[in-house]
């Protein structure tokens, strides 16, 4: 029959034209209420109800399943948008990883010495990195990578051309920007289930001990000794360990400061900053750029290993690495009782 064959072909132009489902859906409505009307309204024998064919009843019929069919359409959709599906990362509780993390972190966890108790640390810790220049930016990318939940870092500078041959962390477009939101930037760039705070100012006497109180562990990698006999006093006052680190030409060094466990404060090994001119900065005498490169990456290897528990730690060694001559050394360093720092303190 005609009508019959006229909705089949609605169907068939609406697939052929890709036209929204609702359109057609619509289309076959009208064509069945102006069947429908058809037959209630004209006489029997009339030529458009014999054109249309079929009966009343079966019409009448025919939309009573299409009603159902749509209304069993309708309701599924109102279920399935109440259902409110989750995203995969709010189901994963804090206390555990998401897959993402596991795949990401899966070197550090098939390590018996860290293992997934050891990433959790790391990821629960709070680290502050005092200087985002040489040292700093290898710091920071390793802790980033490694997992490091919250990350702070405190810089006044802004980078600068001159800079790139040793401060990774930047790139040429960074030139002119702050140092910390450069390393931000980098850092989130490497690993975006880690916090960054950056500090974009000098570290004073004003906020060091309310800034250092907020963080588990500290590493200094600056280059100036004001700040690190400061960065020293404040992380003595406040009981947290400080991983400090320096270079200059070829050589670098670095240890673990931490006398409320025993081990000596910065000041018990260098109770006074050398003569102007004996130690000079990398401005002034130069550094070859990998030197940080190593250094920082060994700062970074103690920070996680304190964090999570692993090996010995650099307390009480300081650990020294000559890159002209390839030769690494560790000398033992103790507290000093008349130490102006920390030997009042027990």
């Amino acid at each position: 029959m005609i009508g019959l064959w006229l909705l089949v072909g609605v169907v068939a132009l609406g697939l052929v034209l890709r036209a929204p489902g609702r359109l057609i859906v619509l289309m076959l409505g009208i064509l069945w209420g102006a069947f429908t009307l058809a037959y209630l309204a004209l006489p029997g024998g009339h030529p458009l109800r014999m054109a249309v064919g079929g009966s009343l009843a079966a019409w009448l019929g025919l939309g009573g399943v299409a009603a159902v069919v749509l209304a069993y359409a309708w309701g599924l959709r109102r279920l399935k948008a109440r259902a409110r599906p989750i995203a995969p990362e709010t189901t994963t509780p804090k206390s555990s990883f998401a897959e993402a993390e596991l795949d990401r972190y899966a070197r550090h966890i098939m390590l018996r010495e860290i293992g997934g108790p050891g990433q959790k640390k790391l990821r629960n810790a709070k680290v502050l990195v005092v200087g985002a220049g040489g040292l700093g930016s290898p710091v920071l990318l390793y802790l980033a990578a490694a997992g490091v939940g919250t990350i702070g870092v405190v810089d006044d500078d802004e980078v600068s051309n001159s800079n790139l041959q040793r401060q990774v962390i930047h790139r040429d477009a960074d030139i002119g920007k702050p140092k910390v939101f450069s390393a931000q930037a980098a850092m989130q760039a490497l690993n975006p289930f880690i916090e960054v705070r950056p500090y974009n100012r000098r570290l004073s006497e004003g906020d060091a001990a309310e800034l250092i109180a907020d963080y588990d562990l500290v590493l200094d990698g600056t280059d100036n000794f004001d700040t690190r006999y400061l960065v020293n006093a404040a992380c003595v006052a406040a009981g947290k360990p400080l991983i400090s680190g320096a270079i200059a030409q070829w050589e670098g060094q670095l240890s673990l400061y931490d006398p409320a466990r025993d081990a000596p404060c910065y000041a018990c090994v260098f109770p006074q900053a050398p003569a102007p001119g004996l130690a000079p900065s990398c401005a002034e005498a130069g550094v070859v750029g990998a030197l940080p490169g190593v250094v920082g990456a060994m700062m970074a290897a103690e920070a996680i290993k304190e964090i999570a528990g692993a090996g010995a730690s650099a307390r009480g060694r300081l650990m020294i690495y000559d890159a002209l001559w390839g030769e690494n050394r560790q000398i033992g360093v103790k507290r000093r009782g008349d130490c102006a720092v920390c030997g009042a303190r027990h």
